[in-house]
C-alpha cells in the first residue's frame, strides 16, 4: 500500500513537472515564418539572424501578441529578439504598434520601440520617438516628447506620457497642451480616459477659449460635452468680467458658469467689484446672479458705492449695466448710505430706487410699516419707495424723490432737538458735494421746526401744517424754511 502510494505521489511530481515545462514551452517566443536564416557567432554570438524574403516578413508570435519585422536577431536562449524594418506589433484586436526598430523579451515581456513609433487604440493614435511597452501590466509610457491625436478631443502633446491599457487613461506630464478646434488646454499633469473622453488636470492649468480664459491648480474637464469643474485658486476670464472663486463650474455650449465660496466677480469696465459664497453668470444674457452675503462694490475715483443683501443680480452690457439687489438690502458712501427690501440700480441713468416689499411686511397689525430709509450727511429720510438720480460720469447726487408718506428728520445743530417734516411727497436737490441743498414737501406738509435767532439762541419750538413746504440747507443746516 505504501509503495502504491510513493509511486502515486511521484506520478503526480511527474505531471506537473512535464505540465509546467510544456507551459513554459508556450509561453516562449515562436518564429511563424522566416525567409532566410543565419548565423554569424562574431556579430550576434549565440543568435540567428532572420530575413524575410519575397513572399512576406518575418512573422513572430508570443501570447498573444503577432509582430513582422523585415529582420530579427533572435537569441533563443535568452528568448530575446530585435526587430528591424518596418516592425508592426499587434496585440489582440485593439492595440497596434509600428516603428523602425523594435526589442522584445518573452521572459519579462518588456518592449522598447524606437523610429518613428505609432502606437493605436480604438480612439485614438501615439507618436513618439521612443517607446516602453510592458506586456505584463499593460502599460506603455515615452519621456523624450510624444502626440496623442482623437477625432473628439483633438491633440494632446507632453514631454512624457503613459498609458494604462487596462483602464484606457493616459497620463502626460511636463508642458501639456491639448489643442482643440475650440479651445487649448495648457497643464503640468493631465490624465486623460479616452473611452469617455474625460480629463483631468494637476498643477497650473489654462483652457483659452475665442471667448474665455480658465486657470485652475486643479480641475477636470469633460472634453466631449465641453464642461467641467475647477477647484484651487480657479478663475475664470471672459469679455471684461472675471469670475472667481474656491470651486468653479463651467459649461461652453451654454456660455453658463456657477462658483461657490470665497466668489469675486470683477467687472473692469465699469470698475466694479461683486462678492459672495454662491454666483451664476450667464454670459449670453450677459448677467450674473450671486447671493449668500452678497456685497456690490463701484469703484469710484472720488467714493466708491457699496451694496450689501441677500442676493444680487447684474444684468445688461457694459454700456447698460442694471443691478438689483433683494431682501434686506443696504448700501453705503461717505455721504449716503440706506436701506431697503430691495435695491434697482441702472448705470446708464444713474437712478436708483429703493422698495419695501408688502409681502414681506409684519402681518401684526401693530407692527410699523417698514419703508425704505436714505441718510445724507445729518438727515433721514424716509418714504413708500425712494428714487436717487444721479451723474455716473461726474461721479455726484443729483436729485432724489420720495414717493408716498414722505419723512425728512436732522438733529438741531445746536440743541438736542430734531427738526421734522412729512408729506406726501418729497422732492430734493443736491449740491457739488453731494450734500441736500433743497427739500420740497408737497401736499399735506406737516412741520416742526426749532427757530433760532442769529446769536443761534432758540427763539421757539414751531409747529405747522401747510400745503407745501421747502426747506433751504446749508451744510447740514436749515438756513430758510417756506410754507405755501
Amino acid at each position: 500500500m505504501k509503495t502504491f502510494q510513493i509511486h502515486y505521489i511521484f506520478f503526480v511530481f511527474f505531471f506537473i513537472a512535464v505540465t509546467s515545462l510544456q507551459a513554459q514551452e508556450q509561453k516562449r517566443i515562436k518564429i511563424e515564418y522566416s525567409g532566410f536564416l543565419t548565423t554569424s557567432e562574431t556579430k550576434y554570438p549565440g543568435a540567428k539572424v532572420l530575413t524575410r524574403d519575397d513572399s512576406g516578413q518575418i512573422h513572430i508570435i508570443h501570447e498573444g501578441v503577432n509582430m513582422w519585422c523585415d529582420q530579427a536577431i533572435f537569441y533563443s536562449k535568452e528568448d530575446f529578439i530585435e526587430a528591424y524594418g518596418n516592425v508592426k506589433m499587434k496585440q489582440g484586436d485593439t492595440i497596434n504598434m509600428d516603428a523602425k526598430y523594435v526589442e522584445y523579451s518573452g521572459k519579462t515581456k518588456l518592449a522598447f520601440a524606437s523610429g518613428d513609433v505609432v502606437l493605436t487604440e480604438p480612439s485614438s493614435v501615439l507618436t513618439t520617438d521612443t517607446l516602453y511597452f510592458d506586456r505584463a501590466k499593460q502599460q506603455s509610457f515615452y519621456k523624450t516628447g510624444g502626440k496623442v491625436v482623437r477625432d473628439s478631443s483633438g491633440t494632446i502633446t507632453s514631454t512624457i506620457g503613459r498609458y494604462y491599457m487596462d483602464v484606457k487613461k493616459y497620463q502626460f506630464v511636463n508642458k501639456v497642451k491639448l489643442v482643440n478646434p475650440q479651445y487649448i488646454l495648457e497643464t503640468e499633469q493631465l490624465d486623460y480616459y479616452t473611452e469617455n473622453a474625460l480629463a483631468y488636470m494637476y498643477g497650473p492649468s489654462t483652457i483659452t477659449g475665442e471667448t474665455s480664459k480658465i486657470y485652475c491648480e486643479r480641475g477636470f474637464y469633460d472634453t466631449k460635452r465641453d464642461m467641467g469643474y475647477f477647484i484651487k485658486n480657479s478663475r475664470i476670464d471672459y469679455d471684461n468680467r472675471t469670475i472667481e472663486g474656491d470651486s468653479l463650474y463651467f459649461d461652453r455650449n451654454k456660455s453658463y458658469a456657477s462658483a461657490t465660496n470665497n466668489i469675486t466677480v470683477t467687472d473692469t469696465l465699469n470698475s466694479s467689484v461683486i462678492k459672495g459664497h454662491y454666483a451664476e453668470v450667464y454670459r449670453a444674457k450677459d448677467s450674473v446672479f450671486i447671493t449668500k452675503r452678497a456685497l456690490a462694490i463701484s469703484v469710484q475715483e472720488r467714493d466708491s458705492l457699496y451694496i450689501h443683501g441677500d442676493t444680487l443680480m447684474v444684468t445688461g452690457k457694459p454700456e447698460h449695466r442694471i443691478t438689483r439687489a433683494f431682501r434686506n438690502v443696504k448700501m453705503y458712501k461717505s455721504d449716503m448710505s440706506g436701506k431697503a427690501d430691495s435695491i434697482h440700480m441702472d448705470q446708464q441713468t444713474g437712478l436708483t430706487q429703493l422698495i419695501n416689499l408688502s409681502r414681506l411686511a409684519p402681518k401684526d397689525n401693530f407692527a410699523v410699516k417698514r419703508r425704505p430709509i436714505i441718510w445724507n450727511v445729518g438727515n433721514q429720510m424716509t418714504g413708500d419707495t425712494i428714487h436717487i438720480k444721479s451723474n455716473a460720469k461726474e461721479e455726484r447726487l443729483d436729485s432724489l424723490i420720495v414717493f408716498e408718506n414722505a419723512f425728512i428728520i436732522s438733529k438741531d445743530t445746536i440743541g438736542k432737538g430734531f427738526n421734522q417734516i412729512k408729506g406726501q411727497r418729497l422732492y430734493g436737490l443736491f449740491n457739488d458735494q453731494n450734500q441736500l441743498k433743497q427739500v420740497d414737501i408737497i401736499r399735506n406738509a406737516e412741520s416742526i421746526y426749532y427757530a433760532r435767532n442769529d446769536e443761534q439762541k432758540l427763539i421757539g419750538i414751531e409747529k405747522s401744517k401747510s400745503a407745501n413746504i421747502s426747506m433751504f440747507f446749508e451744510g447740514n443746516e436749515i438756513i430758510e424754511l417756506k410754507k405755501t
